[in-house]
């Protein structure tokens, strides 16, 4: 569903976007875009020796499906002004993310919207949580 200012309110709660579960083929990709080649996220035998069950997703990739959710809901009718998140769990392949938004405040004078947004685990975890600035055309 793509948002118009019209129809936003404070506390509203956005539609959810699910992501297919993360795999490692997305986790090599993901190195290669980034320039992140930190073993830990591609090489199951160093995650193990530092202490891990497995490889992990890179924090940034749940910042990306944040961005991406931000795009979806917006569309062509506005802009991400601003995106600022903390990384509360690791997130590995298998993982299913679900990014969920909840409008904090909306600035009528310049059509800015502060939105709470939020990367989810499968079992309710929440692994990437922020704010975000969005401002509609």
């Amino acid at each position: 569903m793509e948002l118009t200012w019209e129809t936003l309110s404070e506390n509203m709660e956005l539609e959810p976007l699910v992501k297919p579960p993360v795999d490692r083929v997305q986790l090599v990709k993901y190195a290669g875009a980034s320039g992140d080649f930190n073993p830990l996220h591609t090489v199951e035998e160093f995650a193990r020796q530092a202490g891990l069950d497995g490889v992990i997703a890179h924090g940034m990739l749940s910042m990306g499906f944040l961005g991406q959710y931000l795009r979806h809901l917006l569309g062509v009718k506005g802009d991400i002004l601003r995106m600022k998140v903390r990384f509360q769990r690791m997130v590995k392949p298998g993982d299913v993310l679900t990014c969920r938004g909840t409008v904090r405040t909306l600035r009528k004078d310049d059509r800015i919207a502060e939105l709470e947004v939020a990367a989810v685990n499968q079992s309710g975890d929440i692994v990437t949580a922020g704010v975000a600035e969005v401002r509609f055309f």
